[in-house]
């Protein structure tokens, strides 16, 4: 006996499929690959590049050393750099401005990354634009920056920063102690710069 069971699932119209979608790339990138291969609607809605922004993209420390190698993450993860996936953009700036000392490029990318409400590069932005030495301008704007994040209460959540902080003498009360802003900045910034 065979039972046939219909659904109209598939003829969901293709903004749900993509908010679905969203939701399943947020939580891993192998959910979003099954989901992908259930029927056409799902892997149509996969490829938009909203969900390629979305998609939850592991740490470098629990990536498979392996997706490198691999043609299809190799695809996979450009895509998601040209569709602007921010923590992407945020870890292309970093090897742009330190590792390939391209600073046009990797600030350029530093912006575009805290433009998509990344807070760890605003917070490397503004640690960046407060080091630079050929400019009031650039200077003021790191701070205005660091003023932004700290007004909202990101600066205690900021990766970057509390790794500074574990290097610091003042690990354990960090910088919210020093009332003056630019004191505090010029604190952080001195953590920044002696980050292992």
């Amino acid at each position: 006996m065979t039972i046939d069971c219909f659904s109209n699932i598939a003829f969901l119209p293709n903004d749900i499929w993509v908010a679905i979608t969203i939701k399943v790339a947020s939580d891993s990138i192998r959910e979003l690959c099954s989901l992908r291969m259930t029927c056409k609607a799902a892997r149509d809605a996969g490829d938009s590049d909203i969900v390629h922004r979305s998609v939850s993209i592991p740490p470098p420390h629990a990536t498979p050393w392996w997706w490198c190698l691999n043609p299809e993450a190799k695809r996979f993860f450009d895509r998601c750099m040209v569709a602007g996936h921010p923590e992407l953009l945020f870890r292309e700036a970093l090897r742009e401005l330190f590792i390939r000392h391209n600073e046009n490029v990797g600030l350029q990318m530093l912006n575009s990354a805290t433009s998509t409400g990344h807070v760890v590069a605003k917070y490397a932005l503004s640690m960046t634009l407060l080091l630079r030495t050929n400019g009031n301008d650039e200077k003021q704007k790191g701070l205005e920056l660091y003023r932004e994040l700290d007004a909202a209460g990101s600066l205690a959540d900021c990766k970057a920063r509390r790794a500074a902080e574990r290097n610091s003498v003042h690990a354990f009360g960090g910088a919210a102690h020093i009332p003056c802003i630019q004191c505090r900045a010029d604190y952080d910034l001195q953590a920044f710069v002696n980050l292992p």
